[in-house]
């Protein structure tokens, strides 16, 4: 019988590694990527040193992650394991095979320039129009961080390890008092238990020691910016709340952040930053209503961004009194009609009350009103609060029940990429140790993913020839201005205006703190 077979194993074969990779492999966009960036002025750090071994060139290193990161490969030994076996890594590298070692410190040396150069691409898309600028929605994933849940700890689960800790030295002294003057053995098993949890009890009460200096609600120990964030329904775990922006127009990353567990202060700073990257004087933002923030959606009012973010249900007690919905507001006078008809107005303070602000209204008829008992059961009286950014996120309402087809855009706009990240690339978990760190993970993978897509949007061809003619322009503008700009310019970015149909090039340089830092 016949069977398909494969070569002889023994037989002299010459080989061409251009041939072998595909036209359109992963690999080749890629390497014209890369080269495409100005590496030196976006930070990357491939400096040669008088002395020792010579270093491994940053384009090399950049072209390996971009690479891994797409095909699952993250780890340094998974890299380094590629350059030994993967025919399209070994044509990407030209054969180089970089330690594990060099790999990961590659990675964690250069959280800076992993940054710039994702926000320079973000840039490069802007100008290639591909990025409008004029909707955005912002949205948030979590992924675990590298700490336990054993390793993160607040208050309650101190108390919890101490009185637990308290209980078995007040058996293990009983044991002592109880038995018939224990010898030997016996005595010095028990004394060693009672020692041991004395010891543990001293490493809790530094740990809480520790987080009272720290003034946060708890504490990680492996990962100190790490913290306990719930994943999926209501499974908790220590990670990372990554914040990102996407625009509308072909859903393409434009930033991301990662700081709080929730998202109630992140709004107004993603936006800020968006606006501002990528230079447009008007933007609208969507967002859920976890980035409901009066004070934050008040500060985007005021720098020209339009909110539509998912309002809040009203925080009022339903404890059978009329309800505060039910006070008429007059935004003339700034007072409060009652259900009796009486007016509120408010004391002239601000009160502050946990993380807001807010102006309280009373009114001295509630002392003998018929409809007291129904009100209040406040000695004092019934009195209002009202959030100094009411107003704000009364309008923020209003916008989005006015348009709630337009609101709906949200989920369309950033669910996608986050599927895509999570789901088919296995972005679930962080390799890296702290917020700087982890964000270069976060920029590889977003820069990954808008290559990609503009791979479906403008095709291999278009994308390849894009790419060729910017790293010409580059190279002939760079020496030609080195000398100039060696002298005014500590850091320069070049950003090229690119008209598909007539493939006109136009560069023009920016300096890198205003646009990318």
């Amino acid at each position: 019988m016949d069977f398909i077979t494969g070569f002889d194993r023994n037989q002299l074969v010459m080989m061409d590694f251009e041939a072998i990779v595909e036209h359109d492999s992963w690999a080749r966009v890629v390497d014209w990527f890369v080269d495409a960036l100005p590496i030196r002025e976006l930070g990357f750090n491939d400096v040669l040193q008088a002395e020792g071994r010579p270093p491994y060139k940053a384009s090399d290193m950049l072209k390996l992650f971009m690479y891994g990161y797409k095909k699952k490969l993250r780890s340094s030994r998974d890299l380094e394991s590629a350059c030994k076996v993967n025919i399209e890594v070994i044509w990407l590298m030209k054969g180089l095979q970089p330690s594990a070692r060099k790999i990961a410190y590659f990675r964690k040396n250069n959280p800076k320039a992993f940054k710039q150069s994702f926000r320079y691409f973000v840039m490069m898309l802007k100008e290639l129009n591909l990025i409008s600028g004029e909707t955005i929605a912002i949205d948030s994933f979590k992924i675990r961080a590298q700490n336990s849940l054993k390793n993160n700890f607040n208050q309650k689960k101190i108390d919890r390890h101490l009185e637990y800790i308290d209980g078995k030295i007040a058996e293990y002294q009983n044991r002592l008092d109880d038995e018939d003057s224990p010898e030997g053995e016996r005595k010095k098993e028990i004394e060693k238990k009672i020692k041991w949890q004395q010891e543990k009890k001293e490493y809790y009460k530094s740990i809480e020691k520790e987080l009272n200096e720290s003034g946060e609600a708890q504490i990680s120990k492996t990962d100190p910016d790490a913290k306990s964030v719930i994943l999926h329904r209501n499974v908790v775990n220590v990670g990372y709340n990554v914040q990102a922006g996407c625009d509308e127009k072909h859903k393409l990353f434009i930033n991301n952040d990662t700081g709080s567990v929730n998202d109630t202060h992140a709004l107004a700073d993603m936006a800020l930053d968006a606006k501002k990257l990528l230079g447009v004087d008007k933007m609208n933002c969507l967002s859920d209503k976890g980035y409901t923030t009066g004070m934050h959606i008040d500060t985007c009012t005021k720098n020209g961004i339009t909110t539509y973010s998912s309002p809040k249900a009203h925080s009022s007690q339903d404890n059978g009194l009329y309800d505060m919905q039910i006070f008429e507001y007059n935004s003339k006078s700034d007072t409060y009609i009652c259900p009796a008809g009486e007016l509120m107005t408010r004391s002239g303070k601000i009160y502050k009350k946990r993380n807001h602000r807010v102006k309280r209204y009373y009114t001295k008829a509630c002392e003998g009103c018929k409809l007291r008992e129904k009100c209040t059961k406040n000695k004092k009286g019934r009195f209002i609060e009202r959030s100094i950014y009411q107003e704000a996120l009364e309008e923020n309402q209003n916008r989005v029940n006015q348009n709630p087809q337009y609101y709906r855009k949200r989920q369309q706009i950033t669910e996608h990429q986050f599927g895509t990240l999570k789901r088919q690339w296995g972005f679930t978990y962080t390799l890296m140790k702290g917020k700087q760190n982890v964000l270069t993970e976060v920029n590889i993978m977003m820069t990954v993913y808008n290559l990609k897509r503009i791979i479906s949007i403008l095709g291999i061809n278009t994308l390849k020839t894009w790419l060729k003619g910017f790293y010409k322009v580059f190279l002939h503008e760079f020496e030609a201005f080195r000398a100039v700009l060696s002298n005014f310019i500590l850091n320069v970015n070049f950003y090229v205006n690119f008209n598909i149909k007539k493939y006109c090039y136009m560069p023009y340089i920016k300096p890198l703190d205003k646009k990318l830092c």
